[in-house]
């Protein structure tokens, strides 16, 4: 879990975030993650790979400020999330009444617009429509950490291999999480029904593809061979020589720069009211006791 940052302002009641970095925005994205998204990305640009970004499911915006650094000016970065809005069905209102009962689109807004100029375009209703606002083939990176429930998980893998465009790489999150299920069978579900093809996999996330597995395979071989801070070994999972990677001490990539990284941190009051009285009797006691040692 992602350790907050001594106090922020997003911790204040009645006050939006002003995280002063990456890390001062709560939320789970492991170095290890953030060193892959950005091999991902930075390679579909270098080899001039066109597409649109897309995340479904986006908490307070650690992963989509992370994936909006890498957005051509002609593409798009569309994020969908519930943030407010009511659940479609008892289940997922269960679910997100126990996990986000805090998450406001106006925070993310805020934190999204701490690192970039413009908010990507927001689709705030369930996942399960994304199709209606993405088009067929149009994209090249899809995130997914949206409900943990298999049906809408296996909703979530059917619309991302539709938005997909040619060798385009879909990510799932907390796809073996002893509280989630649902998304491993979800995952290996798409692996053993839809030709969706292993990539790589980290303590918490799926990278897969059904493109060409083969190309962008050996370059993530050849660039995790020179990596010394994160491990990685081939397990043949369905045909393939999925990786492992192990990156407990992955060294994370270049952060974005949020506008307000100069910034002190605040120092927040305690919110409980003295008793009244309270005040003066310790100023009383504290005399007396200074009076006694011969210090007044």
């Amino acid at each position: 879990m992602q350790n907050a940052s001594a106090t922020t302002p997003a911790d204040a009641p009645g006050q939006l975030p002003r995280p002063r970095g990456l890390s001062d925005v709560k939320g789970w994205f492991h170095p290890v993650d953030q060193v892959l998204f950005d091999w991902i990305m930075s390679r579909q640009l270098e080899k001039s790979q066109r597409g649109d970004l897309l995340e479904l499911g986006a908490y307070l915006g650690k992963s989509a400020i992370f994936m909006g650094a890498y957005l051509r000016a002609e593409e798009t970065f569309t994020v969908c999330d519930l943030f407010d809005s009511p659940a479609p069905d008892e289940a997922n209102s269960a679910e997100m009444g126990r996990s986000y009962a805090t998450l406001t689109r106006r925070a993310f807004e805020a934190n999204y617009r701490s690192f970039h100029e413009g908010l990507p375009r927001i689709v705030q209703e369930p996942s399960s429509g994304i199709t209606a606002h993405v088009e067929a083939d149009s994209c090249r990176f899809v995130h997914i950490d949206a409900s943990h429930l298999y049906e809408h998980v296996h909703a979530d893998i059917a619309a991302a291999q539709e938005v997909l465009g040619q060798d385009g790489i879909v990510v799932l999150d907390d796809f073996r999480a002893e509280h989630c299920p649902g998304v491993a069978a979800a995952t290996w579900g798409a692996v053993a029904s839809t030709g969706l093809k292993p990539l790589c996999i980290t303590a918490t996330k799926f990278y897969g593809t059904w493109g060409d597995y083969d190309a962008i395979h050996a370059d993530l071989a050849a660039f995790l061979k020179g990596r010394d801070d994160m491990w990685h070994g081939a397990e043949d999972v369905a045909g393939l020589p999925m990786i492992r990677i192990s990156g407990k001490k992955a060294k994370p990539p270049e952060q974005p720069v949020s506008r307000h990284a100069g910034e002190a941190v605040p120092q927040l009051r305690d919110a409980t009211p003295e008793p009244a009285g309270a005040g003066s009797r310790a100023r009383g006691l504290l005399s007396s006791l200074l009076a006694r040692s011969g210090r007044s």
